[in-house]
């Protein structure tokens, strides 16, 4: 039998930060574009600092009861989030997919901070990082694709990873093909393991330290 002893504040924060970004990001982005056609373009900057302002508010009210519930809510939710992460990531790097394996450790951190605050044995973790992995690679196949439609089809690409890589020899859209299907590929190896680790790591930390035996 298992006992789970209160969240490490290290967790708190993890969540905290996972969790309250969202409605700031969110409202951020949407005070500025929605404004755009509206006001004039002068104005757009303190319609998205409102927005932020906006998602700040939100946070002091439903942050903290989002954490207390972070390992009770639906999959579903989690997977939103990570799809917004995802997207918002996309767009920031300009359709450079290389950042995005790193939303493999928040991934993990929260399915591995649920496995031990659920108390599931190591076979059970063993399955559901692996699913976890299944999903974050999914996701990450996608953004390759998207990623690599964008370069296909925009002229300029290939004298711009010329230029940016110092090469001495012009890529041809052969090469680039070829740069785009090894890279994606890694890409997609990098991110299952750095998933599946990151649950691994979590799982074992806070089942440590959080899960105690019933004496």
């Amino acid at each position: 039998m298992y006992t789970v002893t209160p969240m490490p504040i290290v967790e708190k924060i993890g969540l905290s930060i996972l969790f309250g970004m969202v409605p700031i990001l969110a409202c951020f982005i949407a005070g500025w574009w929605i404004s755009i056609p509206l006001v004039p373009e002068s104005w757009v900057p303190f319609f998205a600092l409102g927005g932020l302002l906006s998602g700040v508010v939100v946070d002091v009210i439903f942050l903290k009861g989002w954490i207390r519930q972070a390992y009770s809510i639906r999959p579903w939710v989690w997977k939103s989030i990570y799809g917004f992460y995802a997207v918002g990531m996309f767009g920031f790097f300009m359709g450079v997919p290389v950042f995005h394996v790193l939303l493999g450790i928040p991934a993990g951190l929260v399915v591995g901070g649920w496995l031990a605050h659920t108390g599931a044995d190591s076979a059970a973790m063993k399955k559901i990082s692996q699913r976890s992995a299944t999903f974050t690679t999914s996701v990450m196949g996608l953004i390759c694709i998207a990623s690599a439609v964008i370069a296909l089809t925009n002229r300029s690409t290939a004298s711009e990873v010329q230029h940016m890589l110092g090469l001495g020899f012009t890529i041809t859209p052969l090469m680039l093909l070829g740069i785009i299907l090894i890279g994606g590929t890694t890409l997609l190896v990098i991110q299952w393991w750095l998933t599946v680790l990151s649950v691994k790591w979590t799982y074992r930390y806070f089942f440590a330290n959080t899960v105690l035996p019933h004496r």
